[in-house]
């Protein structure tokens, strides 16, 4: 068991939150609904997926759902990019669609840029350039 497959995060409107990904920040998908039940996203090597919130939690466990929250929950996301230039524009992208700006793109400890945002439901993405960051012929990225 050594890959990740699929991400899913739970929402609180899927018209938001597939407005946000798909429409503002350009993430691809055959989902054409605005609300629709379950949106999938496709990205290299992993699928990423939007689930209402409710239902997510009624999946996990029918008799006794987790109660939903917010707030920072030890996980993030992370997009990472080939050069520093590249972090600024994804910050701005993610500016003009509504995401919150948790960290201004700043140079860091380990020699790379990043910066931080969170989504309308308050999941935090890491934005990241590394000088030592290498990708594959899929984009991937490689240690």
């Amino acid at each position: 068991m050594n890959k990740i497959t699929c991400i899913c995060l739970g929402v609180r409107s899927m018209e938001r939150s597939v407005r946000f990904y798909r429409d503002q920040l350009g993430f691809r998908t055959d989902c054409t609904e605005n609300n629709p039940r379950v949106c999938f996203f496709d990205t290299p090597g992993t699928k990423f997926e939007l689930y209402p919130l409710d239902l997510l939690a009624q999946d996990i466990c029918p008799d006794d759902p987790p109660v939903p929250g917010s707030g920072f929950g030890g996980v993030t996301l992370a997009y990472n990019v080939d050069s520093p230039q590249k972090v600024d524009e994804v910050i701005d992208l993610v500016r003009k669609a509504g995401g919150t700006i948790v960290k201004e793109p700043q140079k860091v400890f380990w020699g790379g840029y990043h910066a931080y945002f969170s989504d309308p439901d308050g999941y935090y993405w890491e934005v990241a350039y590394g000088p030592d960051f290498r990708y594959d012929e899929n984009g991937m990225l490689v240690f």
